[in-house]
């Protein structure tokens, strides 16, 4: 038996209307601003910005629904300047005759600069109304001059309850769900399937389909759904990390910081988030360097020297096997006691040079190797420390920056 059409689960029951909609309320619930100017078709150009099965697709099929403008929908995965330059002819045509022209762009990072300054003018002029989903940062991935004349509303991952609420209804829904299959799931199975999928609808909608129809339906009165079901259905890692992404970099951000906080707990933690997720251990080990030197520094100078060797190890053995050695390190970082002087005072010591540009080099500091540079006063009354014990009073710094102070 297969479903009532080829078409995934997660698009099949996709809401229609905010009824049926669930998350997001900070943005499209009953009283807000957006929610509103859908009802009465009053869109600005917008970004949905939001992790992978948040409801972005989602609000735009809601909005298709509701507007009476011209609705266009275009992936930006696989379409171009061709497919754009089309709607935009509709939509001049339209604006001529007082209709609008909504286009919604799925994946809209994924359009480039020339591609995007394409589309520039004609919502600057409003011939259409933007709408793009990107699961982007869209400071970093759309160009400024759209985003500028676009609202970015951020979506939020959805929580356990939410999901769990969309994965019942895809199971009682006899029309477009699962309602039709006798199907035998309970608490502690939802809500496994529900916290492996990490927040995305999308993923949780497609693993319990998949764990349905891997099962022989046509013979099986009733179908059981376990634990051990859901995890297979899981057959890659459920971990949002996109190694190129924003995500990325927040969650490295996670693991320095917990680190200076000295929770050697979280640390462990947004390491295993990065390994488990199948980040490069070198990247990993090159950041813990450079961390000994930022924020233990003088402290504990053993830490730097943690940090290299841990990398080299990481080198000589790679994954699995490294995940305990990186492990080793980050707790070993979290717990040395913290000093970032020497980064404060590399700042400080850069910003002068960037003020005051190339001083010159006190004479009595440099060498003179040849005599025309003894006779110009190179080196000339050059205290050798050894000398003095290293005790001597002598200036290093340029006149300009005579007696400064870096380091506390």
């Amino acid at each position: 038996m297969t479903a009532l059409n080829n078409s995934p689960l997660a698009d099949r029951i996709r809401p229609l209307s905010f009824n049926d909609f669930l998350g997001q309320e900070e943005i499209i619930g009953p009283k807000t601003l957006l929610r509103r100017a859908i009802e009465i078709d009053q869109l600005p150009s917008m970004i949905f910005w939001g992790p992978p099965g948040s409801g972005k697709t989602t609000l735009a099929f809601i909005i298709a629904q509701q507007t009476k403008s011209d609705f266009h929908q275009l992936s930006a995965v696989n379409t171009g300047l061709k497919q754009l330059r089309e709607i935009i002819k509709t939509a001049e045509n339209n604006k001529k005759n007082d209709k609008k022209t909504i286009l919604f762009i799925d994946e809209i990072h994924r359009w480039n600069k020339a591609q995007q300054d394409a589309l520039l003018p004609y919502v600057e002029k409003g011939v259409i109304i933007l709408i793009g989903a990107t699961t982007e940062n869209p400071s970093f991935e759309i160009i400024g001059a759209l985003l500028s004349r676009c609202r970015v509303f951020v979506l939020k991952q959805l929580n356990q309850e939410q999901l769990v609420k969309i994965i019942k209804s895809a199971l009682k829904d006899k029309k477009k769900g699962l309602g039709m299959f006798k199907i035998k799931m309970d608490e502690k199975t939802i809500n496994l399937l529900s916290q492996m999928s990490n927040g995305d609808a999308r993923t949780a909608l497609n693993v319990l389909e998949y764990a349905v129809f891997s099962q022989n339906t046509l013979e099986k009165k009733i179908i059981e759904i376990n634990l051990e079901t859901i995890k297979q259905a899981f057959q890659k890692s459920y971990l949002f990390y996109d190694k190129n992404g924003e995500e990325h970099y927040n969650i490295i951000s996670a693991l320095h910081k917990s680190m200076r906080g000295s929770d050697a707990n979280a640390s462990l933690y947004w390491l295993a988030r990065m390994i488990e997720a199948g980040e490069d251990p070198l990247y990993i080990a090159r950041r813990l360097i450079r961390f000994a030197s930022e924020d233990i520094g003088l402290s504990n100078s053993k830490a730097l020297e943690q940090a290299v060797a841990a990398y080299q190890a990481c080198h000589f053995i790679g994954l699995p096997e490294c995940n305990i050695i990186l492990a080793q390190t980050v707790v070993y970082m979290a717990k040395c006691k913290k000093s970032n002087d020497l980064y404060v005072a590399y700042e400080k010591a850069a910003n002068d040079v960037k003020t005051y540009g190339n001083l010159p080099v006190p004479l009595h500091i440099r060498n003179a190797p040849t005599k025309l540079m003894k006779k110009l006063g190179y080196g000339k009354g050059y205290k050798y420390s050894p000398d003095y014990d290293y005790e001597e009073k002598q200036e290093y710094l340029p006149d300009k920056l005579k007696n400064r102070k870096y380091l506390k």
